[in-house]
């Protein structure tokens, strides 16, 4: 795809957020890229617009029948101002499995990281500087067509948001309690948890709702056939030290590959520390804990980075994990994430891409 990325611009500019309680997910800056496809067009109209609301048809497919993915990356600003983005081909090719899954139609990855990276450089004033800040990028494609009978629109929107965020929880490094779900799934084989859809994360509510009313940070998902085998806590995928060793369940179809947790594999086999990807029961968790050999619990993900457990509750029963403190692992692999995301530390995998070569 070699099309120009037209340029509209606003009129006047947005009163831009305290950096120091940006929170997460709360403003949103000055433009967005859009673009559109249609059948006989292909994906055309690429521009840089300004934020704003925009019309769309009550009979919009996506309103009645939930055709709409999106993906999650991040913008950072070094300690010298370069600006750069951490995996982000991995965001393009998982944006792209989504759509195969929902049948979008696919993107060119190349060109819309291109576009991306256009639109940060409009928007680099927006980017905090900081601890625990970036500028969050929300890629997302949604069906316009308007029509009321059950198949694959022929019309659709991909918008690009930015919102510049702080820590995604207050306390960032904080161990959570965690409550194990028994009644509710997140996902089944065959369906749409291996990719990010927003009817996944619709279904989720209900019971994150609950954990939260009695005191619970997030849910941690049992498979939908067995409700025993654990799958991701909350939005973001989950390891456990036991021994010395890490664990996560392995991917199988109904588990979202993240970026973040393919980060901690790599690294930790770069530090060769042991690390395994299997099918991991709730049973064997607490009992690890009861031999003494449960030793850290975190989750890992694109807004949290990694979220240490400090308590587990399943079938009655609660587990401290590390005496509710942060775990050495836990603590070493955020800080070599994010290190290597700011610019601070080596990065030895070439996970950075740097969007401008002129220092913002």
């Amino acid at each position: 795809m070699k099309q120009d990325i037209q340029f509209v611009r606003r009129d006047e500019l947005k009163t831009k957020p305290d950096p120091n309680s940006l929170g997460f997910g709360r403003y949103y800056s000055d433009y967005m890229f859009s673009m559109d496809y249609n059948v006989e067009n292909g994906w055309h109209d690429p521009k840089i617009v300004p934020y704003e609301p925009f019309m769309m048809e009550p009979a919009a497919m996506v309103f009645h029948y939930g055709q709409a993915v999106f993906e999650g990356l991040k913008a950072y600003k070094t300690g010298d101002g370069t600006i750069q983005l951490f995996r982000p081909e991995k965001n393009m090719k998982r944006l792209n499995d989504s759509c195969d899954r929902l049948c979008i139609p696919q993107i060119d990855e190349g060109f819309l990281l291109e576009a991306i990276k256009q639109l940060i450089i409009v928007e680099k004033d927006w980017i905090p500087q900081g601890e625990g800040t970036s500028l969050y990028i929300r890629p997302f494609i949604f069906s316009t067509e308007p029509y009321l009978g059950v198949r694959p629109s022929h019309q659709y929107k991909l918008l690009v948001i930015l919102s510049p965020s702080g820590a995604y929880y207050g306390d960032q490094l904080s161990p959570v309690k965690i409550y194990v779900e028994e009644q509710y799934v997140r996902a089944v084989l065959g369906g749409v948890g291996h990719v990010k859809t927003a009817g996944n994360y619709a279904a989720s509510m209900k019971a994150q709702e609950i954990a939260e009313e009695n005191g619970y940070a997030q849910i941690l998902w049992l498979d939908a056939k067995e409700n025993k085998y654990v799958e991701e806590v909350g939005s973001m995928n989950i390891f456990f030290k036991i021994n010395g060793e890490l664990v996560t369940p392995q991917l199988n179809g109904s588990i979202l590959p993240g970026v973040t947790r393919d980060s901690v594999i790599q690294l930790l086999q770069y530090w060769n520390v042991p690390v395994r990807e299997t099918r991991v029961s709730i049973e064997e968790i607490f009992a690890a804990h009861e031999r003494g050999e449960l030793e850290e619990v975190f989750g890992a993900g694109t807004a949290a980075v990694i979220s240490p457990v400090g308590e587990l509750t399943w079938n009655g029963h609660s587990i401290v994990i590390n005496d509710k403190q942060i775990g050495e692992v836990s603590q070493r692999l955020y800080d070599a994430i994010t290190g290597i995301q700011l610019g601070s530390l080596e990065d030895p995998f070439g996970w950075t891409l740097e969007v401008d070569t002129v220092k913002a």
